[in-house]
C-alpha cells in the first residue's frame, strides 16, 4: 500500500521564524528542495501551496514530490489531496499544525504529523 505525505506548506514555513514572511515564494522553494532530498518513510510528497509562495515552485512533479498549487483556500486543497489518496486506497498522512485542518483530514483516515516533525527529518 503505497504512503503519501501531504504536506500544509504555508504551517510548515510559518512554523520557522527565519523571515519567510519577506520572501514566500523564497520560502517554498527552499522547503521543496529540502523534500527533495529529506529521508521521510512515505513513498510520496505532496507539498501544497498557495498565495505569493505559488511564485517560489512550479506545480508538477519532481521525483516524489508533487507540488500542489491551490487555486483557492490552501485548507480545502490539502483536503481533497488527503482525501484523493484516501480513496485510492493509499495511507495518508498530512503535516500542518492548524486544529480544524487536523479534523477535516482525519476524517478521511489521515494521520496527522506536526511541522515540528517534519523540519526534523529535514
Amino acid at each position: 500500500m503505497p504512503t503519501v505525505l501531504v504536506v500544509d506548506g504555508a504551517n510548515v514555513v510559518g512554523a520557522r521564524p527565519d523571515g519567510w514572511w519577506r520572501d514566500r515564494a523564497g520560502a517554498a522553494l527552499r522547503l521543496h528542495e529540502q523534500l527533495m532530498t529529506a529521508d521521510v518513510p512515505q513513498d510520496v510528497v505532496v507539498l501544497v501551496l498557495e498565495g505569493a509562495a505559488k511564485g517560489g515552485v512550479r506545480a508538477g512533479r519532481d521525483a516524489h514530490v508533487r507540488t500542489v498549487h491551490a487555486k483557492a483556500s490552501g485548507d480545502d486543497t490539502v483536503v481533497a489531496e488527503a482525501k484523493r489518496a484516501s480513496e485510492r486506497g493509499d495511507r495518508v498522512s498530512v503535516v500542518t499544525a492548524d486544529r480544524i485542518l487536523m479534523g477535516r483530514v482525519e476524517r478521511y483516515g489521515a494521520m496527522v504529523l506536526s511541522p515540528t516533525w517534519l523540519l526534523g527529518e529535514l
